[in-house]
């Protein structure tokens, strides 16, 4: 039994609810490569374990040094281990390490495949995923959250995978990769709504603080247009010759649905299942787009 509660403790502090936020980037990555006859299945195999394990890493130094920093005192959002007492600070700490050492052993394998571009990328990931909310500049906590989710769940882990697999960076993975940018930085608006009372009394300068309630919904609405105007984009510009690029737009009643349920929602737990389904929206729109580009 207390081995049973010690790994859904591991598991609660993963957070699975945001692991689609990794996955998706991966797959449209992949695609932009097999759509050039580049496809690597150990590549991509490695590629996702890395991108899965640094975003679990991320979670679990959160979850520590929110406590450390006093930002989990009156919680709104999913439950903490660490302020829990589920798991103590030093068990957090040794998995948060663990879990790193497991993304860098994968990294070496990485490298070896596109060099060290992908060291100074994976080595940039995981430093930001630690300072994301540790050390003498938090990230989180002066407003740049949002930013380190657009690069490193969009703009970095399409352009990376991509690039794992063909050893070119191209415009059209660049634009490709905004869709997961904007949907990953939707996931972090939501749960910087629902914290901004809670964050503003640790001053945890979020965005959603700086800019407070009504703007971060704002944010969150053309963030999501924007992810849903890119494959459009391509489509008018020329980087299709066929209606394929149509495909993502299946799950725009979903995108409807979850924006006008946030615009809906007042600051509290009830966004927390907003927050899950925006994430799934993220996986099953990169599904959609990986499709699309593979067949296009």
């Amino acid at each position: 039994m207390v081995k049973a509660n010690a790994m859904r403790a591991w598991w609660l502090a993963a957070r699975p609810p945001s692991l689609p936020a990794s996955i998706g980037p991966v797959l449209v990555g992949s695609a932009l490569a097999a759509r050039e006859g580049s496809f690597s299945l150990p590549v991509f195999l490695a590629t996702l374990g890395a991108a899965v394990l640094l975003q679990i890493g991320a979670n679990y130094a959160n979850d520590v040094f929110d406590y450390l920093k006093g930002a989990d005192r009156d919680r709104l959002g999913p439950l903490r281990v660490t302020q829990s007492g589920l798991l103590s600070v030093r068990q957090m700490l040794v998995g948060t390490t663990t879990v790193f050492v497991l993304a860098a052993l994968i990294g070496i394998y990485l490298v070896t495949v596109g060099g060290w571009p992908i060291l100074a990328v994976g080595a940039l990931a995981i430093l930001c995923a630690v300072a994301y909310t540790a050390g003498p500049l938090p990230l989180a906590y002066h407003g740049l959250g949002d930013l380190f989710a657009f690069l490193f769940f969009g703009v970095i882990a399409v352009t990376g995978t991509y690039y794992l697999q063909t050893a070119t960076l191209t415009w059209l993975a660049i634009v490709a990769s905004l869709p997961n940018a904007c949907l990953a930085t939707c996931i972090i608006a939501v749960n910087n709504l629902r914290d901004i009372d809670t964050d503003r009394l640790a001053k945890k300068r979020t965005l959603a603080v700086r800019i407070g309630d009504r703007l971060t919904r704002v944010e969150y609405a053309v963030l999501m247009l924007a992810a849903y105007l890119v494959p459009l984009a391509l489509l008018v510009a020329g980087a299709s010759d066929n209606e394929w690029l149509w495909l993502p737009l299946a799950s725009a009643p979903v995108a409807i649905i979850l924006t006008r349920d946030l615009w809906r929602t007042p600051r509290s737990p009830a966004l927390n299942p907003i927050l899950g389904r925006t994430a799934r929206l993220d996986l099953i729109f990169s599904a959609l787009f990986a499709v699309a580009l593979l067949l296009s």
